[in-house]
């Protein structure tokens, strides 16, 4: 089925799309110049909305807007936004009624012409779904980024060829009690997260088991060998399994082996790079890159997968170096959004940053982020809603009274990126990693990372 024929499968339906968002957005626009019936609902009121509610309504779209957006959902069809869990009782009236329950991602993967390699995880999706689709367009594909990413694919589905390849970053509110059948799964690894979302951490695990639970035989399913919910994961699994690690050898996959990354099919090891020569820093990207070359074997040479891996710089606010200033080096690394993400970032730096931490509250533990920042942090400066919580953490270590470790609280964010430049002196490092997600005082992480990078490019 096409895009074209989809919609118009849809005209004499009344359709409700959940969040103007990013993703949903132009499945709004398509919606409507296919002759639909769509009410777009978003818990924005129309003040805060401004132009974009009276632009939708000009395309003839109507709108239900405010706290009680939600209230009477009795379409036939909802495409619901990422961040509305399908368990909301909202949700489970209209399916009870007869509704369907959708979303803009289930039905690309649903309409995709090519293959589809589609990567979750707690920690390291992105850049590894971004490792991969670098991968690919080295070799010659013409590859299409998207999903949590940032980056709506569906409405680009006419454009996309039958010998294309879609790579996939998929979050677990976009997986959860979604059908979907990626050619090839990658989950990088399971860690507790979004635990302010889900019903508990049993649900984000199943949330991101859906992945692999829809694969056949004729699929490929990509797993952490080193992962404590990898045997859980794959007794589920219908795919043809291959692993990565960096602590073991697996029977198929890529791994490491006595610091070069190798990959081994048909009973064959082949040696691809020397870990010391990936240009992203941190122990944690050679995992990234490993979980890349498994997913992306029998689709790119080794020699190809060698020189990206020593080219390709990053993403934005993953590890990003903003500037050195007065011999300081400063990192953005936003997405740093739980307490792992965080940790790993501390793994990777040349010497004990000065820390900036805290954030949006995910009722996610801190102990083991306590640890760390006492073993790993020359200081830390806190602010945002868990600043307390974490600074709990980190004076309940064990460590912490022989750290000598600085930690101050500091309300406003801005203040806290001056407070932590001041204290900098040449040679230092300040890390900007919040080990939270951002939606204290931010839309999103990148808005949290282009704010700081503001202030640091502003230093005098």
């Amino acid at each position: 089925m096409t895009l074209f024929e989809y919609a118009e499968s849809l005209r004499g339906k009344r359709i409700a799309v959940i969040g103007v968002g990013v993703s949903n957005l132009p499945l709004i626009e398509l919606l409507l110049q296919s002759g639909c019936d769509v009410t777009a609902c978003d818990l924005r009121t129309r003040e805060e909305m401004g132009e974009e509610a009276e632009r939708l309504e000009g395309l003839g779209a109507k709108l239900s807007l405010g706290p009680s957006y939600l209230e009477n959902l009795d379409q036939d069809v909802l495409f619901r936004t990422p961040g509305l869990m399908p368990f909301d009782p909202h949700l489970e009236a209209a399916k009870a009624r007869g509704a369907l329950i959708t979303s803009e991602m289930e039905v690309f993967l649903r309409l995709c012409p090519c293959k589809v390699i589609a990567v979750t995880g707690s920690d390291g999706k992105t850049t590894t779904s971004t490792i991969i689709s670098e991968l690919l367009k080295a070799a010659g594909f013409k590859v299409h980024l998207g999903g949590n990413i940032g980056h709506p694919l569906l409405c680009e589905i006419p454009e996309i060829g039958k010998d294309d390849i879609a790579v996939l970053e998929l979050s677990s509110f976009q997986l959860h009690s979604m059908v979907c059948c990626p050619d090839i799964a990658v989950v990088t690894n399971i860690t507790p997260n979004h635990l302010d979302k889900h019903k508990d951490f049993q649900d984000y695990i199943d949330a991101k088991r859906e992945i692999l639970l829809h694969q056949t035989e004729a699929c490929r399913l990509i797993l952490n060998l080193d992962d404590t919910h990898t045997p859980y994961l794959t007794q589920f699994a219908k795919a043809h399994i291959t692993h990565f690690s960096d602590r073991q050898l697996p029977a198929e996959g890529a791994y490491l082996r006595d610091g070069v990354l190798c990959r081994r099919s048909g009973g064959q090891e082949r040696a691809v790079l020397p870990a010391s020569e990936i240009r992203l820093p941190g122990e944690h990207n050679v995992l990234n890159y490993l979980a890349a070359f498994a997913a992306t074997e029998g689709l790119v040479p080794d020699e190809i997968c060698a020189d990206t891996a020593r080219s390709f710089a990053g993403v934005e606010h993953r590890l990003e170096l903003v500037r050195v200033h007065r011999g300081v080096s400063y990192i953005n690394d936003s997405i740093g959004s739980s307490p792992t993400r965080t940790i790993a970032g501390l793994h990777a730096m040349r010497t004990k940053p000065i820390v900036i931490a805290g954030g949006y509250d995910k009722h996610l533990p801190f102990d083991k982020l306590g640890d760390a920042l006492c073993r790993y942090a020359k200081a830390v400066f806190l602010t945002g809603d868990t600043a307390e919580k974490i600074e709990t953490a980190i004076r309940a270590s064990a460590l912490f009274p022989e750290s000598g470790l600085t930690v101050r609280l500091v309300d406003d964010f801005r203040e806290t990126v001056l407070a932590a430049a001041a204290a900098a002196e040449e040679g230092d490092i300040v890390l900007f990693s919040p080990a939270c997600a951002s939606f204290d005082r931010f839309k999103n992480f990148a808005e949290r990372g282009k704010y700081f990078k503001s202030i640091v490019m502003e230093l005098a």
